[in-house]
């Protein structure tokens, strides 16, 4: 055998050796992940849900074999967030995946020992997520910055230029509200455009209409709909009153879109929970939470809905279309 031809055996047996290792690794022992999501037990949390086990087994995690999953769904309610996470913090798995503000906020309160990744949340300060002190148990993935709200205001005034008033729909009792994260850049980008701020609470489905029926009426008004887990638990409903009311709206999620919003420009959440699973495959192999960095999100999407445009006698700047990730037709 010559010297080339026994180089290349010898690295294909280590790597060989190395996959081996890897694969009798994650099968020494049963693993426990548990999986606490904010929203409901949905289509789009299903999505979330699969990607996080998908990218898993493309570690070699397989469920069943090596890892048991515990999901709980608290379809934004604060109770059951709050005991979903201290139930699944006394099963003591090795990492808890927390879901949205509020669940990584509830699982960081309930357990200062077991590794945490977050995921799909924003003010990752402001929820004492990060900042003031070392974090030796918690780390994830925002899904915005502070100046997307200012981008939701620039792309509304975009596709309906007559907008002189701009609704802000979110929920105010989140621990850290949607409205004081986006406030400086909507307050900022709202005034260099002359268009004025008006804030729409909601806590629950019937505040939805109320404030709605509420808001000045005509071609003058439009809406954003701030990401939390009330504003996405009720979707549907949202997406459906915009289109009675004939009210051009700028959601933050393209599941919005999918069940007829206008647009919506935001980040990929079934992206973001597969890269939540890379972080989990690393503590499972030994990693420290306080050794992987907590990432912002490097990419936005913007959906566009020509169908809804059409139906409220819109018509998409070219420019904005260029822009688009996706056009539905």
């Amino acid at each position: 055998m010559g010297r080339r031809e026994f180089i290349t055996v010898l690295c294909g047996a280590v790597a060989a050796g190395a996959l081996a290792a890897r694969a009798q690794e994650s099968s020494q022992r049963m693993r426990r992940v548990g999986l606490l999501l904010g929203m409901p037990s949905d289509s789009e949390g299903q999505l979330r849900v699969e990607a996080f086990r998908q990218r898993l087994r493309e570690h070699g995690w397989i469920e069943g074999q090596n890892v048991q999953i515990e999901a709980r769904w608290a379809a934004g309610d604060p109770a059951r967030i709050r005991e979903y996470a201290a139930e699944l913090v006394s099963l003591a798995p090795d990492v808890i995946v927390g879901a949205s503000s509020p669940v990584a906020t509830a699982l960081q309160q309930a357990t200062k020992s077991i590794p945490i990744v977050f995921t799909v949340v924003n003010d990752m300060i402001g929820h004492g997520l990060a900042g003031g002190r070392p974090r030796s148990n918690l780390t994830g993935f925002t899904n915005f910055e502070s100046s997307m709200g200012g981008k939701w205001i620039e792309i509304l005034k975009q596709i309906a230029p007559r907008t002189a008033r701009v609704a802000l729909l979110f929920d105010p009792t989140n621990s850290i509200s949607p409205r004081q994260f986006y406030a400086p850049s909507i307050e900022v980008v709202a005034q260099s455009l002359e268009v004025e701020l008006i804030d729409l609470p909601i806590r629950q489905a019937a505040d939805i209409e109320r404030g709605l029926d509420n808001l000045p009426q005509g071609p003058n008004s439009g809406v954003v709909v701030l990401p939390d887990n009330t504003t996405v638990r009720h979707r549907e409903q949202i997406v459906a009153s915009m289109a009675r009311r004939g009210l051009p709206a700028v959601y933050p999620y393209r599941y919005f879109v999918m069940h007829g919003g206008l647009v919506s420009y935001g980040t990929d959440t079934v992206e973001l929970h597969r890269r939540a699973a890379s972080y989990v495959d690393r503590i499972l192999r030994g990693a420290k939470p306080a050794d992987l960095p907590i990432q912002q999100p490097y990419a936005f999407e913007l959906i566009i809905n020509l169908k809804s445009a059409k139906a409220l006698g819109l018509d998409i700047p070219p420019a904005l279309l260029a822009r688009a990730n996706e056009v539905r037709e």
